[in-house]
C-alpha cells in the first residue's frame, strides 16, 4: 500500500467513532468510500466528515455495509410513504454494489425531504442511502439508457473505479518540477480540439475533438500519437460537441482505460451526439474511426463532476470545472498542480454575456498562472449585436421570407443554439411579432431539449425555477411541431409558409440536407444561420456565396450539385461564443490577473492577432501556439 494511502486510511479510522462501525474503506475513483453498519451515524455529525475532508484535503463518500441493509421491497415501500405524491416519482432502482437508491421524479428536491430528512431517515431504518434525479418533462432516450447502463454495469463500474484510485492516491515519485503544455489539434484553427498537460508524474488531456470541416484524417483528428495513453492520468472534456469531444472514444479503443471527467449533462450530450457521428458516418459510407461499444466503454469510465467541486485527478494535479456559459454542461477547467506549483485555466468555449439558457462564464479562481483561451471571434470586426438587436434582426428577416410566402430554414446545432432559437421564436409568435406559422422541428433537437429539462439546475434561474417550481416547461409549445419521420418531410416542403428548425448546424448532415436540397433552389426561402462555420463545411460555403454546392445524395450515393437561390443570411449575437469585446472582457475580468495567455480555438490570423493585442493591452506575455508545439510553462 502507498504511503498516502496509508496515511488517508491511518487519519480516517481516527476520526470514525465507534458506533458507526466501520467495515471497510475503499479509493474508488477520486473519492474515499467509508463503508458502515451505521452510516447515518456519520451523516448526522456533518462537521466530523467535514474536519476530515479539511484534514486530508480528499472527497469522501458515506455508504452503508451490505450486511446492514434492509430488502429492497422493503425500502421501495418506506420511501413511497415517506416521499409525499407531488414528487411525483416515475421509478426507482437499487444499487447493490454503492448501497444506493436511484429516485427518479419530477420534483427531487421533494424526494430527499427538507433538511434532507427523507434521505436521513430511510438510510436509518434501512441502510441504503438515496439518490434523486430530475425525471425529464420530455421522454429522453439517452437519458433513461444512460442511467439503466450505469446501474445494471455498476459492477464493472466499481472495478474500474477502484484501478482509477490505485493510480491517483499512489506515492509521488517526483517532486514539484515542470509543467508543460503540448498543443495537439485546435490551435491557429477551429475544430479537433485537445491539449496534453505534462507534469513529472504523468499526463492529462484536456478535450479529444474532431474536426467536422473534413473527414481527411491527418486533419480531421487530433495528433494523439504523440500521447503514450499508459501514461494519460486523465481525460478532462469541456463539453459535448464533437470538435471537442468527437475522438474521445478512439483513445478506449487503442487501450486508454482511465477516467474521463466531465458536468453529468456533458457525459449524457456526449453519448448522443458520439452516437450520432457514428450514424453521419455510416450514411456517408466513411469506415468510422470507432464502435458503439467504444463509446460505451468511455461512459463506463466517466466519472461526472458538479460545478465548483475540487477533485484529485493525479498524484500532483486537482481539477475543478466552472461554468463556461457556452452549452448546457460546458465548464471551463481549472488545474493545481503540485503543492502549490502552478495553475492553469483552460476555458474550452465560452459565452461571458448571460443568455436565455445559461449565465455567463465564471471569472474567479483560487490561483491562476497560465489562461488557455479560445478565440472564436477574435478577429476587429469580430463584434456582435446584442441579444436584443441580434433578437429583432431574426424575426426581421423571418417576417420578410414569411411576407413573401417562402419558407425559413434554420440549421441549428442540436445542442445550445436551437433551445435558444425555440424560446425566442416562440416569445414572439406569442407576442404577435411574427405570423403564426408552424415550426417544424427535425432531428436530434427534441433529445437534446430532453436533457436541458432534466438537468434544469445548470440553467439561468429563470428556467430553473419555471421548470423545478412552477412545473413550467419552457420548451413546449403550440407553435412546435416535432418531425418524427422522413416520411412527413414532403408535405412540409411542399406545403405552405413554415419555419423550420433542423441539424446539423454546419449542413454536414443530418435532416437539414433534405430541407435544404428542396430549399436551396427557390428564391423565396431563406436560411439563417445562427452558429458559426467552420472552414470547409458546407454552411460556410452557402454562407460565402457560393453555387452551385454539392452534397452526397445518400440514397444513391452520388454527389448532385444544388442551385443556391434562396438567400442566405445570418443572425448574428446568438453564438455560444464570446465576440472579440466579451474575449477581452473576460480576461481582463479573471482573478486573479494570470501571468501568461496561450490562444487557441480560432483561425490562425485570430489566433496570432489577438495574441499581439493581449499583449500590447495587457502586458501579458501571451503567444498563438501552432499544433505540435511544446510549451514548458514552468
Amino acid at each position: 500500500m502507498s504511503k498516502v494511502k496509508s496515511t488517508i486510511l491511518k487519519n480516517v479510522l481516527a476520526a470514525m467513532p465507534d458506533e458507526a462501525q466501520v467495515t471497510r474503506i475503499d479509493f474508488e475513483g477520486p473519492r474515499i468510500a467509508i463503508y458502515a453498519k451505521n452510516p447515518s451515524i456519520l451523516l448526522e455529525h456533518t462537521s466530523l466528515i467535514s474536519d476530515i475532508v479539511s484534514a486530508i484535503h480528499k472527497r469522501i463518500v458515506i455508504r452503508s455495509d451490505p450486511s446492514a441493509r434492509a430488502s429492497e421491497q422493503e425500502t421501495e415501500e418506506l420511501i413511497k410513504r415517506l416521499v409525499p405524491p407531488q414528487a411525483q416519482i416515475k421509478s426507482i432502482k437499487f444499487d447493490p454494489v454503492t448501497g444506493g437508491v436511484v429516485v427518479e421524479a419530477e420534483r427531487p428536491r421533494l424526494v430527499l425531504g427538507e433538511d434532507l430528512s427523507t434521505l436521513h431517515e430511510v438510510l436509518k431504518k434501512t441502510g441504503w442511502r438515496i439518490r434523486a434525479f430530475r425525471a425529464p418533462t420530455m421522454p429522453s432516450t439517452i437519458v433513461g439508457q444512460l442511467r439503466e447502463y450505469l446501474y445494471t454495469h455498476a459492477k464493472q463500474r466499481e472495478s474500474v473505479l477502484r484501478a482509477i484510485g490505485e493510480r491517483i492516491f499512489r506515492d509521488r515519485v517526483f517532486g514539484d518540477a515542470e509543467v508543460r503544455v503540448t498543443t495537439l489539434g485546435g490551435f491557429r484553427q477551429v475544430g479537433r480540439s485537445a491539449i496534453l498537460v505534462q507534469t513529472r508524474e504523468g499526463s492529462i488531456l484536456l478535450d479529444c475533438g474532431i474536426n467536422p470541416g473534413t473527414t481527411n484524417p491527418p486533419e480531421a483528428y487530433p495528433r494523439i500519437d504523440q500521447i503514450d495513453l499508459e501514461e494519460l492520468e486523465a481525460v478532462v472534456i469541456t463539453h459535448a460537441h464533437l470538435d471537442h469531444c468527437g475522438f474521445l472514444p478512439f483513445l478506449f479503443k487503442y487501450g486508454y482505460d482511465g477516467p474521463v471527467y466531465c458536468s453529468e449533462p456533458t457525459l449524457n450530450l456526449m453519448a448522443l451526439l458520439q452516437l450520432d457521428y457514428l450514424d453521419v458516418l455510416a450514411n456517408r459510407g466513411i469506415p468510422p474511426p470507432y464502435h458503439q461499444r467504444d463509446i460505451r466503454k468511455a461512459i463506463a469510465h466517466a466519472i461526472p463532476l458538479p460545478y465548483g467541486l475540487v477533485t484529485d485527478v493525479a498524484p500532483d494535479v486537482k481539477l475543478t470545472l466552472h461554468n463556461a456559459g457556452h452549452i448546457l454542461g460546458s465548464a471551463i477547467v481549472h488545474l493545481h498542480i503540485g503543492e502549490g506549483l502552478y495553475n492553469i485555466v483552460y476555458t474550452g468555449d465560452y459565452k461571458f454575456m448571460p443568455t436565455m439558457l445559461l449565465a455567463p462564464s465564471h471569472t474567479s479562481f483560487p490561483r491562476v498562472e497560465t489562461l488557455i483561451t479560445e478565440t472564436t471571434y477574435g478577429a476587429p470586426q469580430d463584434v456582435m449585436p446584442s441579444r436584443a438587436e441580434a433578437e429583432e434582426t431574426l424575426v426581421n428577416i423571418v417576417n420578410q421570407t414569411l411576407k413573401r410566402r417562402g419558407k425559413v430554414l434554420i440549421p441549428v446545432l442540436a445542442v445550445g443554439r436551437s433551445q435558444e432559437i425555440m424560446l425566442i421564436l416562440d416569445k414572439n409568435l406569442r407576442a404577435g411579432s411574427i405570423e403564426e406559422v408552424p415550426i417544424f422541428i427535425e432531428g436530434m433537437v427534441s433529445e437534446v431539449t430532453a436533457i436541458h429539462t432534466a438537468f434544469p439546475e445548470y440553467l439561468t434561474r429563470r428556467l430553473r425555477t419555471q421548470i423545478l417550481e412552477e412545473g413550467i416547461d419552457p420548451f413546449k409549445s403550440e407553435y412546435f411541431v416535432t418531425v418524427r419521420n422522413a416520411s412527413e418531410r414532403p408535405s412540409i416542403i411542399e406545403g405552405g409558409p413554415c419555419i423550420i428548425l433542423a441539424t446539423s448546424g454546419m449542413l454536414e448532415g443530418g435532416p437539414v440536407l433534405d430541407y435544404f436540397k428542396h430549399l436551396a433552389p427557390s428564391e423565396e426561402n431563406t436560411i439563417i444561420f445562427v452558429s458559426y462555420q467552420i472552414e470547409g463545411t458546407l454552411g460556410r460555403q452557402v454562407l460565402e456565396g457560393e453555387s452551385p454546392v454539392p452534397i452526397l445524395d445518400i440514397e444513391t450515393g452520388r454527389i448532385e450539385h444544388v442551385e443556391v437561390k434562396a438567400q442566405a443570411e445570418v443572425a448574428q449575437g446568438f453564438s455560444g461564443h464570446s465576440d472579440r469585446r466579451q474575449l477581452i472582457a473576460y480576461i481582463n475580468k479573471v482573478t486573479p490577473r494570470p501571468r501568461s495567455i496561450i490562444t487557441c480555438h480560432g483561425e490562425g490570423a485570430k489566433c496570432t492577432g489577438m495574441a499581439n493585442f493581449i499583449q500590447r493591452a495587457f502586458k501579458f506575455d501571451a503567444c498563438a501556439p501552432s499544433i505540435l508545439e511544446t510549451l514548458r510553462l514552468r
